[in-house]
C-alpha cells in the first residue's frame, strides 16, 4: 500500500478541521465578546531510511539522509484574545472591557465562569445577570425604583435609590486575569473555565495591576476579521484540493501496478 495514501489521508482530515474552525468563526462573527480560533498544525513522526550524517563510505558522510515524512494533524485550536471593535449601544446595563480582562459568572451549581460579554439584564430580583440569566459575581442588586445607574471604569457601581437624591455605592464589579487566557476551557454560551493551562485567576480592579477599564453603555463585538476568514477559507480549500490530487494520483499508480505487474 502507497504511503502517499496515508499521508494524503491525514492532509484532507487536517484541512478539514481547519475548515470547521473558519466556519465557526464566520458562524459567530456578530456574537458579542467571541473571540476567534486558530488552528495549530505540526507534521507527524518521520521515517528515517538513512540519517543525516551517516557514513557514505570510509571518509565521507551523508549530508543529508532519507527522511520520510508521514503526514500532518492538528495539534491545538488556540483563542486569540485580540479586542474586538467596540459598539456603542447606550444601554446603561451593557459593559466593554477596555484592555485585558474577564467578568465572573457564577454557574448553576456555584462554579465561577468568565466571559467577555458584558451584555447584562435584571433579574426578578433585581440582580445583574448576563443573557442565560447566571449572575454576576460579586453580586450586584438594584433595588426596585432606583435610578441613574452608572458603572465607574474602576467597576463602582453606583445608583439613586427610591426617595433619595445622591448616588448610593451598591458595590464593585471586579476583573481576572489569566497567565494563559488561551488555556481557557470554552464552554459555549460565551463563556470560559479555568483549566490547568489556564493557571489560577487572578482577580482586581479594573483599571489596576494591568487589568482593563470598564466601560458603561458599549459592547465589545467579536474579533473575526471577515476578509481574513474568507482568505484563509480559500488556502484551506486549495489545500484540500491538493491532497485529494495527491491521493487521485496515488491510487492511479496503485490501479498501474496492478495492471502491469
Amino acid at each position: 500500500m502507497s504511503s502517499a495514501l496515508w499521508i494524503s489521508k491525514t492532509g484532507l482530515a487536517a484541512q478539514d478541521k481547519a475548515m470547521a474552525a473558519v466556519a465557526n468563526n464566520l458562524a459567530n462573527v456578530n456574537t458579542v465578546g467571541f473571540k476567534n480560533d486558530r488552528v495549530v498544525f505540526e507534521d507527524l513522526f518521520y521515517s528515517i531510511e538513512v540519517p543525516p550524517g551517516a557514513q557514505a563510505d570510509e571518509v565521507n558522510t551523508v549530508p543529508t539522509g532519507i527522511q520520510l515524512g508521514s503526514g500532518e494533524r492538528v495539534v491545538g485550536t488556540q483563542k486569540v484574545f485580540t479586542e474586538g471593535n467596540v459598539q456603542t449601544t447606550g444601554q446603561p446595563m451593557d459593559l466593554a472591557i477596555s484592555g485585558p480582562g474577564f467578568f465572573q459568572i457564577e454557574g448553576p451549581n456555584g462554579e465561577t465562569f468568565y466571559t467577555e460579554n458584558g451584555q447584562l439584564q435584571l433579574n426578578a430580583e433585581g440582580m445583574l445577570v448576563n443573557t442565560q440569566g447566571l449572575p454576576l459575581t460579586p453580586a450586584i442588586q438594584l433595588p426596585v425604583g432606583h435610578k441613574n445607574f452608572m458603572v465607574g471604569t474602576d467597576g463602582i457601581v453606583t445608583a439613586i435609590l427610591p426617595g433619595g437624591t445622591e448616588p448610593v455605592q451598591l458595590g464593585q464589579i471586579t476583573l481576572v486575569n489569566f497567565a494563559n487566557p488561551a488555556g481557557l476551557q470554552a464552554l459555549g454560551g460565551n463563556l470560559y473555565q479555568e483549566s490547568v493551562a489556564s493557571g489560577a485567576p487572578v482577580e482586581g480592579v479594573a483599571g489596576q495591576d494591568g487589568l482593563g477599564q470598564i466601560k458603561q453603555g458599549q459592547l465589545e463585538g467579536s474579533n473575526v476579521e471577515v476578509v481574513e476568514a474568507m482568505v484563509s477559507m480559500m488556502a484551506i480549500q486549495r489545500a484540500y484540493e491538493a491532497n485529494a490530487k495527491v491521493l487521485d494520483a496515488s491510487s492511479g499508480m496503485l490501479k498501474f501496478l496492478n495492471q502491469t505487474v
